[in-house]
């Protein structure tokens, strides 16, 4: 990826359907680093469904990533248990994805994991397409100027997209 330079710890930041795990699994294949959804960390996966994780256990999984030499985490969280990544990051991609192309890409995502073509983290339903255009419209209307305010301490290292 052009303009990134030499770095090993990249947190990416953004709403659902900005692109985050496509650009994260895309520079994991090319720089060869290991790569880090933060909905895993938030939540325990298991057949009978997830547990979400106390804030203290996902400090200790994300304090154990970002201690290593080099790592891409990528999510929409942007609470106190995850600001370690972004202190100990080279490099926060924050992409800023219209609103527009999110929603062309929920129903996509939608489409294509309830046709078997795509596999996702959770079972796609009626009620969880619901959510994710809930997720987007929050992320526009209330998170992303939180996010803003978040990544301004660490302006020399943020790239916008």
């Amino acid at each position: 990826m052009k303009g990134i330079g030499v770095v090993k710890r990249i947190h990416i930041i953004g709403s659902v359907a900005s692109g985050k795990s496509t650009l994260a699994r895309k520079l994991c294949e090319d720089m060869n680093i290991a790569h880090y959804e933060l909905d895993n960390i938030m939540w325990e996966r298991g057949k009978n469904g997830d547990r979400r994780r106390s804030e203290e256990e996902r400090r200790t999984i994300l304090s154990s990533i970002v201690s290593q030499d080099s790592w891409i985490v990528e999510g929409v969280h942007h609470h106190e248990w995850m600001w370690e990544s972004l202190e100990q990051s080279d490099l926060i991609i924050f992409l800023d994805t219209p609103k527009q192309k999110r929603t062309y890409r929920i129903i996509k995502r939608f489409i294509e994991e309830k046709a078997g073509l795509r596999k996702g983290n959770y079972k796609q339903t009626i009620h969880m397409l619901l959510k994710m255009f809930e997720w987007s419209r929050r992320f526009e209307n209330e998170e992303k100027e939180t996010i803003i305010r978040l990544l301004k301490p660490h302006d020399s290292k943020v790239k916008v997209m």
